[in-house]
């Protein structure tokens, strides 16, 4: 069933005059390598907060432990892992503001700078075009726009 439709992607969403097929393929890899790094973080943070509560967990062990009158490991366990660095110096939140201070915060200031240079600051427009290419025009739910609100 057959819907009409508007044509191609919106003002944001395509290429400036002069910009070549490989430049926005090279903005499109970079964008994809941002996702990815997305990803990362995401998995940086909850391996932060995964630790934060196993060692918070841990306090709850030792509780029991002394109560069950195993002061032994109770007391050990307390000097020794709770609290401890999770790598030499640092806690988990020290690892994650030194990736996003040094690694992530540049990344996505190169990432911008890019697209700001190459393409006026326009973002996914290698998917914009990848949709435009692959949706059947004309047909529901392959408009190239959301409808106005």
């Amino acid at each position: 069933m057959a819907t009409l439709d508007t044509p191609g992607p919106d003002a944001h969403h395509q290429r400036p005059d002069g910009v070549s097929d490989i430049t926005v393929e090279a903005l499109g890899k970079l964008s994809e390598a941002l996702e990815v790094l997305e990803q990362a973080r995401g998995y940086l943070y909850g391996f932060h907060r995964l630790t934060g509560k196993a060692d918070l967990n841990l306090s709850d062990a030792e509780e029991l432990f002394r109560k069950a009158g195993h002061t032994g490991i109770a007391d050990r366990l307390a000097e020794e892992i709770i609290g401890r660095n999770v790598i030499e110096g640092r806690w988990t939140f020290q690892i994650v503001e030194d990736y996003d201070d040094h690694y992530y915060a540049e990344f996505k200031a190169f990432e911008k700078e890019a697209r700001d240079a190459l393409v006026d600051g326009k973002r996914h427009l290698f998917e914009a075009e990848m949709k435009e290419d692959r949706r059947s025009k004309g047909r529901k739910h392959h408009e190239a726009l959301p409808p106005e609100a």
